[in-house]
């Protein structure tokens, strides 16, 4: 069995979610709760979106947590994570629960018309669409990464999910 590329294994940028920098969390929330592919028969959801400039070109990424970090009340923001964590183990009287949850909405609401790139990671890694699949392992591994740009003439063409990378390993091994 031949070894692959990077641009075989791809998923294609058409057909992964990429959003440009100005999109408010709101927004980027619902491209992705719309993104679904068909990889080889097997349904697959995003983890990430690609955010880019207005010449398009990648500026960062952001995950699913960034996005649910970005959401975070200002009031929580900067505390410590302990801090946050004892305002969840707080016994509360019911009849408080409603006025609590209307001020967390609120704040939710209010934070999710941040623009993306408040939330969203600088690219670290790419690979280039013939490069092999060791190299995409490398860079995967080496900058803890789930997720590749991939480039073509300088260019971002698709990405390379740990998860295909895993499968095609797979087939290698199997």
């Amino acid at each position: 069995m031949e070894m692959k590329k990077a641009g075989e294994i791809m998923i294609p940028l058409d057909e992964y979610p990429h959003v440009p920098y100005w999109l408010s969390l709101r927004q980027v929330i619902a491209v992705m709760e719309k993104s679904q592919f068909d990889i080889s028969g097997r349904k697959s959801l995003p983890r990430f979106v690609l955010v880019f400039d207005e010449a398009y070109q990648l500026m960062g990424l952001a995950r699913r947590r960034d996005l649910l970090r970005g959401l975070e009340p200002d009031y929580l923001s900067g505390k410590p994570a302990e801090y946050r964590k004892k305002l969840f183990d707080v016994h509360v009287d019911p009849n408080l629960s409603e006025f609590s949850y209307d001020k967390m909405m609120r704040s939710i609401r209010e934070q999710a018309e941040r623009p993306v790139k408040d939330v969203m990671m600088p690219i670290t890694a790419a690979v280039d669409y013939e490069d092999h699949l060791f190299k995409v392992i490398y860079e995967m591994v080496d900058n803890n990464l789930s997720l590749l740009p991939v480039l073509q003439d300088g260019k971002v063409v698709g990405v390379a999910r740990s998860v295909e990378v895993l499968h095609e390993i797979a087939k290698l091994l199997l």
